[in-house]
């Protein structure tokens, strides 16, 4: 039965659960209650799995408790007794245990599913150290003999090489290791993720000390990075022996360096939490990244030593909603600190871009044209602020408006003023009698009175600025500077050899619109030039995006006649588009499922403090579907000669770039019919 498309596992998404019980000290029947209970609340949660601390079943701390029989057996009848309850749950359950074989006493992490003990997990590195001597009473799994043991009338795979593989549920491959185990130089787990292992769970006990938690987290970020993969962790909570030691109850869900979830610290509860994690992310990361092949490449020996421990995993039923928290602009943290750090990185990157250049070519001037726009206004402050670091006037920008037949009063005023508040040089060229000569010269209805407002009428124009800024490029001996954006060149929202899409140089060719926005809102917050530029940016902010190349039917030239989002869309979406089609790789199903859980609900989530509260929308399903169409079309099918042909520009963020030397190199006459026809078949559309 086909998944519904409401379900995080229709998108090969899956959820975790990390839990950590309230126990008692050598009381295993108790504490299989405990298990059983949050068991149960992860169940109902439909996760895949579900963590739990090491040596959970009888407590971490019984110390030469450990070699008493009547806890052995107590903990093995608890684990028969957890096993046959599993049969009704919903994950794969994995407990912390201790298991005697070949006289012989392992701290073992127990894998449990459906009724059926998948697999064994010997914890391998034995702390002997400070407050924790396991040596004393246990043996490490490096030196075990058997690699299959009898368990519960079952042969089961013993060993820290287990790789637990659901073979209908793609990329769902799962390794444990235990506490120290991730303390170690090269974990297990590291050898599991280079074997295929997506999720990595660590069963722990460790006790707390001041400063301690912060090391678990950079541990575990740090190990879930290198690995390219999620990592579960769980510490040992409330019922431990404080003895000598004290516990606080950490548990910790991480994917690729990034943090999904965290429990309260000594809450004195048991706690459940829960993330989602994006397996396909993760495997789509893997492919890009060539090095994380060539390293199991040099541990292939080990590599291919890897148990495989196959499984069929019934996937919940029904819509599963997406927890997972989803960035309105993945271009832009939504965090300020982190926003602002982002920002001033972006920035810096297009002015030391540029530094190169104007250096590497002797050049000292730039010419620009100036619409009163978005684009055009970022890339002027960053020339500005070049010719600063430079030690060079800013009358070295040589700035023209070029005022066409749909410019506004509204956006010229806006050029003129940003124009004369940075100091640079600026000008004003009327173009429209170039563009009535050439409108004469190819016979264009326009040239005899009549309103035919084409494509060709509007490219004329476009011709115009930029042949007119090429040779005053030669006259002042000045490079052209670019103002077109990411967004643009990914729609083809440009006119091919003039306009936006040529330069001699473009600072913002990797910059997608959202984050010019942002760029311009961090400017101002952060006063990076004087009031009176601040309050032009701003009204540039509030000027609606328009190309202002057809004039208002009733001749208004108070404001723009045309809205950009009207033809190609908002934006928002299409940049939401962008990054996880690029940057991801991923279905436009699935990218559609990810907007509408950041987009449907204005409500829901955080947005960036500077984005302003009067244009905070929702978007529903319908209006996703309908703007990624026009996204794909556009994207696949009739744009991608402009990006094969783009002038040099720095690459400023790990979104990416579409230049076709770095990022980006596709075919310029591909069909988008399979992305369209995924898109269409698999996101619900009008009836």
């Amino acid at each position: 039965m086909a998944q519904p498309f409401n379900s995080i596992y229709t998108h090969r998404m899956v959820r975790a659960a990390v839990c950590v019980p309230s126990l008692r000290v050598a009381d295993p029947a108790f504490n299989l209650e405990r298990t059983l209970a949050l068991a149960r609340r992860a169940s109902d949660a439909n996760a895949v799995v579900a963590l739990f601390p090491e040596l959970g079943i009888s407590a971490y701390s019984n110390e030469d408790l450990f070699h008493q029989e009547a806890l052995l057996d107590a903990v093995r009848l608890a684990l028969e007794e957890l096993v046959r309850q599993s049969e009704s749950l919903t994950p794969v359950l994995m407990v912390g245990a201790p298991l005697q074989f070949d006289a012989r006493l392992f701290n073992c992490a127990v894998v449990i599913y459906r009724g059926r003990v998948l697999g064994l997990v010997p914890k391998s590195f034995l702390p002997n150290y400070r407050e924790f001597y396991e040596k004393r009473q246990f043996t490490s799994g490096r030196d075990a003999v058997s690699r299959e043991v009898l368990f519960l009338g079952q042969k089961v795979p013993f060993g820290n090489d287990l790789v637990f593989t659901a073979e209908n549920v793609a990329d769902f491959r799962f390794h444990v290791e235990l506490c120290e185990d991730v303390w170690t130089p090269i974990p297990p787990s590291t050898y599991a993720a280079l074997a295929g292992a997506t999720i990595l769970a660590n069963l722990s006990a460790s006790n707390i000390i001041t400063g301690k938690a912060e090391y678990r987290r950079s541990l575990c970020a740090a190990q879930s990075g290198r690995c390219v993969a999620a990592y579960l962790y769980s510490a040992a909570g409330p019922g431990e022996s404080t003895t000598d030691l004290a516990w606080d109850g950490h548990a910790l869900i991480y994917e690729n360096n990034e943090l999904l979830a965290e429990a309260e610290r000594f809450a004195g509860r048991e706690q459940i939490i829960t993330a989602d994690i994006d397996l396909e992310r993760l495997a789509q990361d893997r492919m890009r990244l060539t090095s994380f092949g060539d390293s199991a490449a040099d541990c292939l020996d080990r590599v291919r030593a890897m148990r495989r421990v196959p499984f069929l995993f019934n996937v919940p039923a029904g819509d599963v909603p997406l927890q997972r928290t989803v960035a309105r602009f993945p271009y832009v943290p939504s965090d300020s600190q982190k926003r602002d750090q982002r920002c001033y990185e972006c920035y810096n990157i297009q002015v030391h871009g540029l530094i190169k250049r104007l250096s590497s070519t002797g050049i000292q001037k730039l010419v620009i044209g100036i619409s009163g726009g978005l684009d055009s206004t970022q890339a002027l402050l960053v020339a500005a602020r070049t010719m600063d670091r430079m030690n060079l006037p800013r009358t070295n920008v040589l700035a023209y408006t070029m005022p066409g037949f749909a410019t506004s009063d509204l956006t010229k005023d806006n050029a003129h003023r940003l124009m004369n508040s940075l100091g640079v040089s600026a000008a004003e060229i009327d173009i429209r009698p170039a563009c009535r000569q050439m409108f004469a010269d190819i016979g264009h209805p326009f040239a005899k009175g009549e309103p035919v407002y084409d494509v060709t009428f509007e490219n004329v124009q476009a011709g115009e600025r930029t042949s007119h800024l090429f040779r005053l490029a030669n006259l002042h001996n000045a490079l052209v500077l670019g103002t077109g954006d990411l967004s643009e060149l990914a729609l083809g929202w440009m006119t091919y050899g003039v306009g936006d899409h040529m330069s001699h140089y473009n600072v913002n060719v990797s910059v997608p619109k959202t984050l010019i926005q942002h760029l311009i809102r961090w400017v101002i917050s952060s006063g990076q030039f004087d009031a009176m530029t601040s309050a032009t940016l701003q009204a540039i902010l509030d000027t609606e995006i328009s190309p202002e190349l057809v004039p208002h039917a009733d001749g208004d030239s108070t404001r723009p006649a045309q809205k950009t989002a009207e033809k190609i869309g908002p934006y928002d979406l299409q940049d939401f588009n962008l990054y996880y089609i690029t940057r991801w790789g991923f279905r436009p199903s699935k990218v559609a499922f990810l907007a509408a859980h950041a987009w449907g609900d204005k409500d829901r989530g955080v947005w960036p403090d500077l984005f302003p509260v009067d244009k905070r929308v929702a978007y529903d399903l319908a209006t996703i579907r309908k703007w990624m169409e026009v996204f794909l079309y556009r994207f696949f099918q009739i744009s991608q000669f402009k990006r094969s042909a783009i002038p040099n520009g720095p690459k400023v963020g790990s979104g990416g770039s579409l230049s076709p030397r770095g990022d980006w190199r596709a075919p310029s006459d591909s069909e988008a019919t399979a992305w369209l026809e995924e898109l269409r078949t698999h996101v619900p559309g009008p009836e």
